[in-house]
C-alpha cells in the first residue's frame, strides 16, 4: 500500500445518484490504494450503515455529519441561501479551513461549483473555473476544457482554460508539450464568431504549444493533446462522445448476435473486445476537476460507479501530490495579459479618478467580490 497520509480529502459521500453505497465502497478502495486520509461528510447514520458492510478498520479515516443534502433538483442559490449545512458545503469548509486539501463530489455540478466557489475562492487573475474533461482515445487521452461550468465565456476566459488546462496535461497526464487546439466549425484563421476569432488571436501571443483552430472530428485523432472551447459547445461534445459510444456498443452486441458466426467470432474476439472496452472507459478516469479555484476539486458524474468515485480520489490525490495549485497561480501571474485585473489597471490608471495604487488595489478588490457574486 501506498502511504501518502500527508494528503487528506474531503469526500461528499451523500452526492450522485446512488450516494453512500456506491461512493463509500470507492472511497475506501481508493484509500487503502493510495494510503491517504479521508474525511467522509454526509449524515452520520447512513454513513455508519454503509461502512459496517466493510473492513475500514486500518483506514486513516474519518466521518463528518452534515445533515443536509443538495438534491439534483435544488438550484445553486437556494443551496448558498437556504441549505447551510450540506454534505458539499461543509466538505468544501474543511478544505477552506485547512483540514482537507481536496473535495470529490458526485453531486449536482452548479451545485458543486458555487460552493467551491463561495468557500474557496478564484485564484487571483482567474476570472472564472473551468471544468475539464478526459476524453480516452486511440492512444493518449484528451483533456476538453470547458465541458458546462461557464455558458458564456469571453475569449480571455478560454485563454485562462487553456493556459490551466496546459498545467494539467504536463503534471497529471505526463505530456511533455501539449498541444492546444481551439474548437471551431473549420481550420483556418478568422473561421467562427467574435468569440474564437479573438480567442485565436490572443492563443497565439500566449507560450503554449497552440496550433490553431480545430474541427469536432479531430478529436479524437492524436494531433491535439487539449480542445478549448466555452461551457455550452464543450458540454454538448462531451455528451455527444459519451452517447455515440455507448450507441456503438448496443450496435455492435445487435450484430454479434445475429447469427451462429457472428457470434462465434464474437466469442475468439472477446479479449479483443475487453481491452477495446477498458481503454475507453470513461471510467478510468473518475471525474472532471474544476481548475482555477484556490483549491483541489473533483467533480464525478452523478452515476458514477465505485469504481469511478475511486478513481476520482485518485485523481484529486494526484492534484495535491502534484501541486497543481500553486502551479496554475504561477502561470496566471506570467500571463496578466489575459486577466480581467490587468485591463482594469490600464483602464483606471488613465482616470484622474485614480490617484494611486492603494485605490486601484480597492476597486480591484470590489470588482472581485461583484464577479463572485
Amino acid at each position: 500500500m501506498k502511504t501518502n497520509k500527508n494528503i487528506c480529502l474531503a469526500i461528499d459521500v451523500m452526492g450522485g445518484d446512488f450516494g453512500p453505497p456506491v461512493t463509500i465502497p470507492g472511497a475506501l478502495k481508493a484509500a487503502r490504494e493510495e494510503g491517504i486520509s479521508l474525511k467522509l461528510v454526509g449524515k452520520d447514520y447512513e454513513i455508519r450503515q454503509e461502512l459496517d458492510k466493510h473492513v475500514y478498520q486500518d483506514l486513516d479515516i474519518e466521518l463528518v455529519h452534515a445533515e443536509e443534502v443538495a438534491e439534483m433538483h435544488d438550484k445553486p442559490s437556494y443551496i448558498l441561501r437556504r441549505k447551510k449545512n450540506t454534505s458539499i458545503q461543509v466538505a468544501c469548509n474543511l478544505v477552506k479551513e485547512g483540514l482537507a486539501q481536496g473535495v470529490v463530489s458526485a453531486g449536482h455540478t452548479g451545485v458543486s461549483l458555487a460552493c467551491s466557489m463561495f468557500a474557496l475562492g478564484r485564484i487571483k487573475g482567474v476570472d472564472r473555473p473551468g471544468l475539464a474533461s478526459i476524453i480516452p482515445r486511440e492512444e493518449r487521452a484528451l483533456i476538453l476544457v470547458d465541458v458546462g461550468a461557464n455558458i458564456d465565456s469571453k475569449p480571455r476566459h478560454l485563454v485562462q482554460f487553456a493556459i490551466m488546462a496546459d498545467i494539467f496535461a504536463k503534471n497529471i497526464l505526463k505530456i511533455d508539450n501539449p498541444a492546444v487546439g481551439l474548437l471551431n466549425i473549420g481550420e483556418e484563421q478568422g473561421k467562427g464568431n467574435v468569440q474564437v476569432t479573438e480567442t485565436y488571436n490572443l492563443l497565439k501571443k500566449t507560450s503554449l504549444n497552440f496550433i490553431g483552430n480545430v474541427e469536432g472530428r479531430d478529436l479524437f485523432t492524436n494531433g491535439i493533446d487539449i480542445a478549448v472551447c466555452d461551457g455550452f459547445v464543450g458540454n454538448i461534445a462531451l455528451k455527444l462522445c459519451e452517447g455515440l459510444g455507448k450507441s456503438f456498443s448496443k450496435v455492435l452486441k445487435k450484430e454479434i448476435n445475429k447469427g451462429l458466426l457472428t457470434r462465434l467470432g464474437g466469442f475468439l474476439a472477446r479479449p479483443a473486445f475487453k481491452r477495446l472496452v477498458k481503454r475507453f472507459d470513461y471510467e478510468e478516469y473518475g471525474g472532471a476537476p474544476l481548475l482555477g479555484l484556490k483549491g483541489t476539486v473533483i467533480v464525478c458524474h452523478g452515476s458514477s460507479s465505485p469504481k469511478s468515485i475511486c478513481q476520482a480520489i485518485k485523481m484529486g490525490a494526484l492534484f495535491v501530490k502534484q501541486g497543481i495549485v500553486g502551479k496554475i497561480k504561477e502561470q496566471i501571474e506570467l500571463h496578466p495579459e489575459i486577466t480581467r485585473f490587468y485591463r482594469l489597471r490600464n483602464i483606471l490608471s488613465t482616470t484622474s479618478k485614480v490617484q494611486n495604487k492603494e485605490e486601484i488595489e480597492s476597486v480591484e478588490e470590489k470588482d472581485g467580490k461583484e464577479s463572485e457574486k
